[in-house]
């Protein structure tokens, strides 16, 4: 489970971040990062799995393995820095390794 202080909620918060921040892609995720350098906040993530990715549950699972992996690299992230991660169809049929990889590539892609 993500930290409550690490969440991204509202919705002109993921809107700020899809449309001024920076992007990173991948075959399954795409992630949009906007940092903040004058900012001590802790690093905030938010996640967005369309219908396109599966059902609710396949939905779901691929939102929990996401947040999973997000959790094991918050620490790579500087503070002030607020994320969307964005599952593609892709990520419902991806190992668990390989969803690890698309995302440290889409970070280090979308400059993290």
């Amino acid at each position: 489970m993500l930290p409550a202080h690490h969440r991204l909620r509202a919705s002109r918060d993921f809107v700020v971040v899809l449309r001024s921040g920076r992007r990173g892609s991948s075959p399954s995720v795409v992630v949009h990062a906007l940092s903040r350098p004058d900012s001590n906040a802790p690093p905030r993530i938010g996640f967005a799995v369309s219908r396109a990715v599966g059902n609710s549950v396949v939905r779901h699972r691929v939102a929990r393995r996401l947040r999973a992996l997000i959790n094991s690299r918050l620490d790579r992230l500087a503070p002030g820095t607020s994320v969307v991660v964005r599952a593609l169809p892709k990520a419902a049929g991806a190992s668990h390794d390989q969803l690890g990889a698309d995302v440290d590539a889409a970070l280090a892609s979308a400059g993290l």
